[in-house]
């Protein structure tokens, strides 16, 4: 075979895949989101608004201004705010979410398979946390102001560690991240691991852990 074709197409394999595995570069100044348009054709990403259309609202949001709705088992709230969502993060790859923990609430392990995420506490104390791929328990204690990254898709997790409702807000280098939720059932194989972080925050916020007792598994 011809060693050009050859080298050419492994060049074009190898662009490919870079472009399967990767948000999309933006090739124009923006290119927010058509709500109003039928996709017919699914690509990676949304179509984009005619040009001359593209107003400063694209570019805006009040999504996470309001808390979200923590009456539930775990007492918290997460609303993730995509391209979908938010026009103006199209093709940038960024999307944002605002995390609500109310007294004891508690996001269980998750993950983002295309996505790191920086979290921001704008509330509150919050222990967060990650298990990267040896099993390997990354936590800290963090306070207003402070920045926790989770690396992209592995488990992560965080917890109202104070005594009033948190707050935090993250980025994600992705403007699709994707959750993948973890079962409690997945971490019977690991009630030691599981022991720690119940013990971690038992040593932060002392014994007065009654509504965290009932999401720790037995």
């Amino acid at each position: 075979m011809n060693p050009t074709l050859v080298f050419f197409i492994i060049i074009l394999c190898s662009t490919s895949i870079s472009i399967c595995l990767a948000d999309n570069d933006n090739l124009q100044d923006a290119c927010p989101t058509n709500t109003t348009v039928t996709r017919m054709v699914f690509i990676n990403g949304f179509p984009c608004k005619n040009p001359s259309s593209i107003s400063s609202a694209d570019f805006t949001t009040s999504n996470l201004k309001h808390a979200g709705d923590t009456d539930n088992f775990l007492h918290s709230s997460v609303n993730i705010v995509t391209a979908a969502d938010f026009p103006g993060l199209n093709t940038l790859g960024l999307s944002i979410a605002r995390t609500d923990l109310d007294l004891d609430g508690m996001v269980m392990p998750h993950s983002h398979p295309r996505a790191s995420e920086l979290f921001f506490v704008h509330k509150g104390i919050v222990l967060a946390g990650f298990i990267d791929t040896n099993n390997t328990l990354f936590e800290s204690l963090i306070n207003e102001g402070d920045v926790f990254l989770f690396p992209r898709g592995l488990l992560h997790f965080c917890m109202n560690a104070g005594y009033e409702p948190a707050i935090a807000f993250s980025v994600m280098n992705s403007q699709n991240p994707g959750v993948v939720s973890i079962g409690g059932a997945v971490f019977e194989t690991d009630k030691l691991l599981i022991d720690k972080i119940v013990r971690r925050l038992i040593s932060v916020r002392g014994t007065n852990m009654a509504n965290f007792s009932k999401i720790h598994i037995q």
